[in-house]
């Protein structure tokens, strides 16, 4: 049987036709106001086509006669996890499959990371840098791809430009377009093995410049910077008051007598959001798991805001509809003035964690989820019940 909504529906479309029999012309696009957006956002469209690596890379393989006489090489691309000859260590593979099994790991982690996991991290960082990392520097992403959109992101302001290499990796290029970010690049000096063209930064860096992304052991060049360099780098970014994005993915994935040393050595001169992951080094880029490490001593990203930025922006996430929405009424409770009041009051007397609606757009209300086992459902609501009525007003003439 037909519903209401759909009979008006029905209704509806009988109306659009014409006397001739025939339904009414479609809207031309540019009848559409997202359409206007569109046209607008087509050039960043287009750049993300691109800049795409992977897009680049798939049209080049569609070229291949899938019936040659030779077998396919692929040269372009570094995951070398689909090679036998690489296989991820067993080891590893069965801690996964062991922390998995203890279904501690199943819930929704804080936007930041898991405690323990960012602990270890900052741990196994420090052993390269000349001061200790806390658990508070390391912020986990979702592969190293997403940590380039984090600090991307909460860099862009209107006006503000950043410094990338050229030749570069492409994914900053892309997500500085989507983000209106100005890009402006300099050289890598192929002569000098592809060091950076130190003078060019202060001829194309401005008041408005943000950082530069340095990019070492470096895609797509595969140079290895030194330690003077890195030095020199360091200085001229706090010369020209700019952060350093050190993108060390393949950090510690070097030939010869060239050591790896990682930009956060240097974050006493120069603060360095440094960018890493676990799919070079330990051949997993499947699992997706990247990081931004803080090498900032001197609490300059701190004291400006861009750690809370990064916290922030980590922390918008979606929730699963298993909430209900409760009007606070608190003309009857002494002492309460707001919902975010309510809550932490609540938490401190009653061990209860509620989300003041406040943060949704819906002052003085609260969310309560149910996404809980019935028992601790029904003593959290016991001890809400408790905690309103021991602040309910006493003059009140008609009870609570």
């Amino acid at each position: 049987m037909a519903t209401t909504v759909e009979n008006s529906l029905a209704a509806a479309a009988v109306d659009k036709v014409i006397g001739n029999g025939k339904a009414a012309p479609p809207l031309p696009a540019e009848g559409w106001r997202f359409c206007r957006a569109s046209r607008e956002q087509s050039a960043l469209a287009a750049a993300g086509d691109k800049m795409s690596i992977r897009a680049v890379r798939f049209k080049i393989m569609a070229s291949v006669e899938e019936r040659g006489p030779r077998p396919v090489l692929p040269l372009a691309h570094g995951d070398p996890s689909v090679f036998p000859a690489f296989r991820t260590a067993v080891e590893a593979e069965d801690a996964v499959a062991a922390a998995l099994r203890t279904g501690e790991f199943n819930c929704y982690p804080a936007g930041v990371g898991m405690p323990a996991a960012r602990r270890a991290l900052a741990e196994h960082l420090s052993r390269d840098l000349p001061y200790e990392l806390s658990t508070d520097d390391i912020f986990l992403t979702a592969g190293g791809t997403q940590a380039i959109e984090v600090i991307i992101s909460v860099l862009s302001q209107p006006g503000t430009n950043i410094l990338l290499p050229k030749p570069g990796y492409p994914n900053y290029e892309a997500r500085a377009a989507f983000n209106n970010l100005e890009v402006r690049r300099f050289d890598l000096i192929p002569e000098k093995g592809w060091e950076i063209d130190v003078d060019s930064l202060e001829s194309i860096a401005d008041e408005n410049t943000t950082a530069m992304v340095l990019i070492n052991p470096n895609n797509p060049c595969g140079s290895v910077y030194s330690y003077e360099h890195l030095q020199k780098v360091a200085e001229v970014a706090r010369k020209l008051g700019i952060l350093v994005i050190a993108d060390e993915v393949y950090g510690n994935l070097v030939f010869g007598n060239s050591p790896f040393i990682p930009m956060g050595v240097f974050g006493h001169i120069a603060p360095v959001l440094s960018i890493g992951s676990l799919s070079k080094r330990w051949i997993v880029p499947g699992w997706r798991l990247g990081w931004v490490a803080v090498c900032d001593p001197k609490k300059i990203l701190q004291e400006s805001k861009v750690i809370t930025s990064i916290t922030n922006f980590l922390n918008v996430s979606t929730d699963p509809a298993t909430f209900v929405q409760v009007k606070l009424n608190l003309y009857l409770l002494e002492g309460i003035h707001d919902d975010i009041e309510f809550c932490c009051q609540l938490a401190k007397e009653e061990s209860v964690i509620l989300c003041p609606g406040s943060v949704l757009g819906m002052e003085n209300w609260v969310r309560i989820t149910f996404a809980i086992d019935s028992s601790s459902l029904q003593d959290g609501l016991k001890r809400i019940k408790s905690f309103c009525q021991r602040h309910k007003k006493k003059n009140l003439l008609n009870g609570f």
